[in-house]
C-alpha cells in the first residue's frame, strides 16, 4: 500500500500553522546512536514514512523529520531504541479522523 494512502484513509488533518508536534529530545542522537548501531530504524517503523535519512551537503546522512506526514499511530513513541522522540498532542483538533470504520 503506498504511503500517501495510508494517510488519506486515515483522513489526518494538520494545520500548517501550528508547532511540530514530533521532536527530538536530543538532536544528535539519530547519527550518533541510531543510525552507527540500529542502522536508523526510525526510516522503517514509521507507516507513513515520516523519519527519513537525507545526504547533506558534505554526504553525511541526517534525519529529517516530516510531521505533516504522521498518521498519529505512535509507533514512533513505542519503537525509538533511545525513547528520544517526543510525541506531543497536535493543536487545532488535528489528526486522524476515522470516518469509514
Amino acid at each position: 500500500m503506498m504511503i500517501l494512502s495510508r494517510k488519506y484513509w486515515s483522513n489526518t488533518n494538520h494545520e500548517h500553522d501550528q508547532p511540530a508536534h514530533l521532536q527530538l529530545r536530543d538532536p544528535n542522537i539519530p547519527e550518533i546512536v541510531n543510525l552507527p548501531k540500529y542502522a536508523g530504524p526510525e526510516s522503517r517503523y514509521c507507516p507513513a514514512r515520516v523519519y527519513e535519512y537525507i545526504a547533506d551537503d558534505k554526504g553525511q546522512l541526517k534525519l529529517q523529520i516530516n510531521a505533516q506526514n504522521c498518521l498519529h499511530c505512535k509507533a514512533c513513541d513505542i519503537k525509538d531504541p533511545k525513547q528520544n522522540i517526543e510525541w506531543t498532542v497536535p493543536e487545532g483538533g488535528g489528526g486522524p479522523g476515522y470516518s469509514i470504520m
